[in-house]
């Protein structure tokens, strides 16, 4: 049966992580009809993050650039869904998240969106780090952590910007967005359906570190920053 959705989580060394992620997302499927399939794209693992994707019943994409845009593009390449959705393998999707996406795309109103992200804990140092953020976010008028659109639509836009190393999920909403309004599509947010993420940033950096590092977090939101990103992202978790 060909799904009609295909999810998309990309994975560096996320054993401790996946395995409530997919927890979360096959919850969701079970409560559509139309088929899922989810694809995880491996990238520069030397955990058992592959095993784990396997007996979970997922389809396995490798791509080891250290460019998330790269690795995100991988994964909707080898999708054979009509929707897309994306999420990282450290967060968990709502039970309603697939459902309130079909019911959404169905009514033709809306291009595709993200979600309300929550963070798994919080402490006031995760909120100041959060409000330190929120001009940037505020700037483009679009949510994140978890997007989801037609097949066509990701297509019209070329997916995301491998030019970025950061917030390629940023550049790609406000494209989306863009893309949508020349059809008179609006942005669209599951705001009852929220994500919840991991905390693993503030606890390897640190509360406070978004706050406190104003010139990083501009480093981060001008996309191109290779240490930047290097040092956040992909050279963190490099056992």
């Amino acid at each position: 049966m060909t799904p009609q959705i295909s999810l998309i989580i990309p994975a560096h060394n996320e054993a401790e992580f996946l395995p409530a992620c997919l927890d979360a997302a096959r919850t969701a499927a079970d409560r559509i009809d139309p088929a899922i399939e989810i694809i995880v794209v491996l990238n520069r693992c030397s955990d058992e993050t592959e095993v784990i994707a396997l007996r979970n019943g997922c389809r396995i994409v490798r791509e080891d650039a250290k460019n998330l845009s790269q690795i995100r593009n991988a994964g909707a390449a080898a999708a054979t869904g009509e929707i897309l959705v994306t999420c990282d393998a450290d967060s968990r999707m709502h039970p309603n998240t697939f459902r309130e996406i079909i019911l959404r795309l169905g009514r033709g109103k809306v291009v595709g969106g993200g979600a309300m992200v929550l963070p798994e804990r919080w402490s006031l140092g995760i909120i100041a780090s959060g409000f330190s953020i929120l001009p940037y976010l505020a700037f483009t008028g679009v949510s994140f952590g978890l997007f989801w659109c037609h097949r066509h639509d990701f297509e019209a836009i070329g997916g995301f910007d491998t030019r970025f190393v950061s917030v390629e999920d940023v550049d790609f909403a406000r494209r989306l967005k863009a893309h949508g309004r020349k059809s008179g599509r609006s942005w669209g947010t599951l705001l009852w359906q929220p994500l919840i993420t991991s905390c693993r940033k503030f606890d390897q950096f640190g509360d406070w570190y978004l706050l406190r590092n104003p010139s990083f977090v501009r480093k981060v939101f001008r996309g191109t920053d290779r240490q930047a990103a290097d040092h956040f992202w992909y050279d963190v978790r490099s056992d």
